[in-house]
């Protein structure tokens, strides 16, 4: 399987820019399980907000907790250059792994004056990344939050606002550690949220701090040898405990984005025929879910529409079918659907059993 299979054309025009004045204001496609190969019969066109009306009372939503740190910082080199620091991830303490935007690498121990004060130190090197200790008078989560600012995906052409401080953030991050959005989350709101439990859906939380090895492209077309970025998770016993009731009772278990899935899926410890069940977890993980891995840990999964060729849009791919997929991004486009971070989402449910051993 290679990258260029998953390639598609983008109108410019249709990466969103900022997000809308309400979240659950966005415009929600449904995709629902597929019938025979007419991959896009019965596509839905809907406001997120009627998600309550799409879900049944038993239903499980599983929202990654996560909260986007101000990750972003300036500087300068004792030798005069400047220096962009992009925290990668916080490792406790004052140090932190994170890239650096430089015309020159700096060697280790350099220092780097902070626009905001204090120093920034470089311990070393960390393949593409470099592990810093600040030395600053305060906390460095304390520091951040009046020095850093928010690191918006690079597909945004503007710098951020005091408005992305809250709308690039999900209204229940609580979690600190991640240094880009759970975007699917995004779309939720207090009075969305209200709604859903009068329906008698249930929440669930896992925790997976985004890195910014997200928005890195895959840089070979081979996909066996692409390496990928680690990230940091944890799912915890009472949310297990949550799913297991919610299956016996015949609810469904649905992620809110594709980190929640993967976040599941590397807790999903399996035995040789590929069955499994889900056990805590807390640490590391590199899982690359493309098409021909089977996704066993939700029922239906919500999700915004991602970047050609990217590990996200393949995750998607292995859960609801490829070819179902890239219909659906078609009708998205030519519905002017808006894209990426601050855009619309869909509702996907699995490929059938018949149309995934036709792909396979």
């Amino acid at each position: 399987m290679k990258k260029s299979d998953f390639h598609y054309d983008l109108p410019p025009e249709l990466i969103a820019q900022a997000p809308l004045r309400e979240r659950s204001a966005s415009r929600l496609l449904v995709v629902p399980p597929t019938r025979g190969n007419a991959f896009d019969c019965g596509f839905q066109d809907r406001v997120f907000r009627d998600l309550p009306d799409l879900l049944q009372p038993g239903d499980l939503l599983v929202f990654n907790d996560t909260r986007v740190i101000p990750a972003r910082l300036y500087g300068q080199k004792t030798t005069g250059g400047r220096v962009e620091i992009l925290i990668e991830r916080m490792l406790g303490g004052f140090e932190v792994r994170a890239q650096l935007g430089v015309s020159k690498s700096p060697k280790e121990g350099a220092r780097i004056a902070l626009d905001a004060g204090g120093e920034a130190e470089v311990l070393g090197r960390d393949g593409e990344f470099y592990r810093l200790r600040f030395h600053i008078d305060e906390s460095l989560e304390k520091y951040l939050l009046h020095a850093g600012r928010l690191p918006l995906p690079p597909y945004i052409q503007r710098e951020a606002g005091t408005d992305d401080d809250t709308r690039y953030q999900t209204v229940f991050a609580r979690e600190v550690g991640a240094v880009a959005a759970p975007t699917a989350g995004l779309h939720f709101d207090e009075a969305l949220l209200d709604a859903l439990k009068v329906r008698g859906v249930e929440f669930g939380h896992v925790t997976l701090h985004v890195g910014a090895g997200t928005f890195q492209p895959v840089r070979v077309d081979e996909l066996d040898q692409h390496v990928m970025h680690s990230e940091w998770l944890n799912v915890g016993a009472v949310l297990i405990e949550q799913i297991r009731r919610t299956r016996a009772a015949g609810g469904r278990v649905i992620a809110v984005g594709t980190t929640v899935v993967r976040a599941l899926e590397s807790a999903m410890r399996r035995n040789d025929e590929g069955e499994g069940e889900l056990q805590p977890y807390a640490g590391e993980t590199r899982l690359f879910i493309l098409p021909g891995y089977r996704i066993r840990s939700v029922d239906a999964l919500i999700t915004n529409f991602h970047l050609p060729e990217s590990t996200l849009l393949m995750l998607v791919s292995a859960f609801a079918g490829k070819a179902r997929v890239f219909a659906a991004y078609d009708h998205a486009i030519a519905e002017r659907y808006r894209f990426f971070s601050y855009g619309d989402a869909m509702l996907l449910f699995p490929q059938s059993h018949d149309e995934r051993e036709q792909a396979e």
